[in-house]
């Protein structure tokens, strides 16, 4: 009896550190997703931030030709795309869309076309310290225009990497 009683014993502890190699593994096969902006011509890793799936993004900048503020706001699907879910100004103008989504309406003096959903892989744009104004993140401010490199082609994407390759 004593000797069944070792075996069982020695086969719970086997599977015991078994299930927790298993466990170990499965951490390091987790994926971390981010939001990086890179430098188009050099692949310059300029910034990343921890995401997840449905956080909100915002961009604003001024129109180059109107010089009003513009407000886009975005949210992250599943499949690291971003989502154009509403677009905020002041007036109508050049380039300006009159009829974007499915919602028009004005608040706070400002006109909001909502409920756009515009798939972009990625978002592209050439800085100008006077032009992008702020980057926030679930509404905590990431970056100005000033706090990246100026007339630089930059992209923003959302990646994935393994939290074993350091990628």
């Amino acid at each position: 009896m004593n000797m069944a009683r070792r075996h069982l014993t020695a086969c719970l502890a086997l599977l015991v550190a078994a299930a927790s190699l298993f466990a170990g593994w499965q951490g390091w096969g987790r994926q971390e997703r981010l939001l990086r902006i890179y430098d188009y011509e050099t692949g310059e890793l300029i910034r990343q931030e921890p995401v997840k799936v449905g956080d909100k993004l915002f961009f604003g900048w001024v129109h180059s030709w109107e010089k009003i503020p513009w407000h886009e706001y975005y949210h992250i699907e599943k499949d690291n795309t971003l989502v154009l879910d509403t677009i905020a100004y002041p007036a109508f103008g050049a380039g300006i869309p009159e009829n974007k989504g499915k919602k028009c309406y004005v608040k706070n003096k400002m006109i909001y076309m909502d409920e756009i959903g515009q798939v972009f892989p990625q978002f592209d744009w050439i800085n100008s310290h006077f032009a992008t104004r702020d980057i926030k993140l679930n509404d905590e401010l990431l970056m100005t225009g000033k706090d990246l490199p100026e007339h630089r082609r930059l992209i923003l994407r959302i990646e994935e990497r393994r939290l074993w390759d350091g990628g």
